[in-house]
């Protein structure tokens, strides 16, 4: 989890890349940079990222500065067509594990447990076991975002988990503060747009 302060004045755009997407757009496995901050050049290298960072330097608004960044992304996913098979894995593997484990989700696809966690790592960045994790804890995240109240003990079973002292703990770990700690983060924190 990331947090950045945009400070008076300043403006960002911000892309989010759909699931498997990664190596495309920024020419290594996901699971090189997973987990760390890296420069725009580091995997670009300098002279895209100086035409990148002209053109949205150039921009009248957030509105076009989004529509510079989403055009240099679909530019570099028209070039990287070789990783598509690898990504339709990941992907129909993605789906399934909100609902089974590893091993049930590569029978289901036709693949060893070993190519599916290799393949998973490489595109997704996180193991395919860590990916479930993220789902269940973004299910029960938007649970809570939709109640007017949120009861943790009925959340944590509607979306998986053991009990409601798994949920809280799994908050804690993934976010640093509970559940309702972190509800009252996002519901305080201004939106950007």
């Amino acid at each position: 989890m990331h947090r950045k302060l945009i400070r008076s004045g300043q403006r960002t755009v911000t892309a989010r890349l759909h699931l498997g997407s990664h190596e495309a757009v920024l020419g290594v496995p996901a699971s090189a940079i997973a987990g760390g901050i890296v420069a725009l050049e580091d995997l670009w290298g300098g002279a895209a990222t100086r035409r990148l960072f002209d053109r949205l330097g150039d921009a009248r608004s957030t509105a076009d500065a989004a529509a510079i960044l989403e055009s240099a992304i679909a530019e570099r996913l028209a070039l990287a067509e070789g990783h598509r098979a690898r990504t339709q894995l990941a992907l129909d593997a993605a789906e399934r594990l909100t609902s089974a484990n590893v091993n049930t989700v590569a029978v289901d696809i036709g693949v060893s447990e070993r190519h599916l966690r290799r393949v998973f790592r490489e595109t997704v960045g996180v193991s395919p076991k860590a990916f479930a994790r993220l789902a269940r804890f973004h299910r029960a995240l938007r649970a809570a975002l939709k109640a007017d109240h949120a009861s943790w003990g009925s959340i944590a079973a509607e979306v998986g988990y053991y009990d409601q002292a798994h949920l809280i703990a799994e908050f804690r770990a993934i976010t640093g503060v509970t559940p309702q700690g972190f509800l009252g983060e996002l519901r305080a924190a201004p939106l950007i747009g």
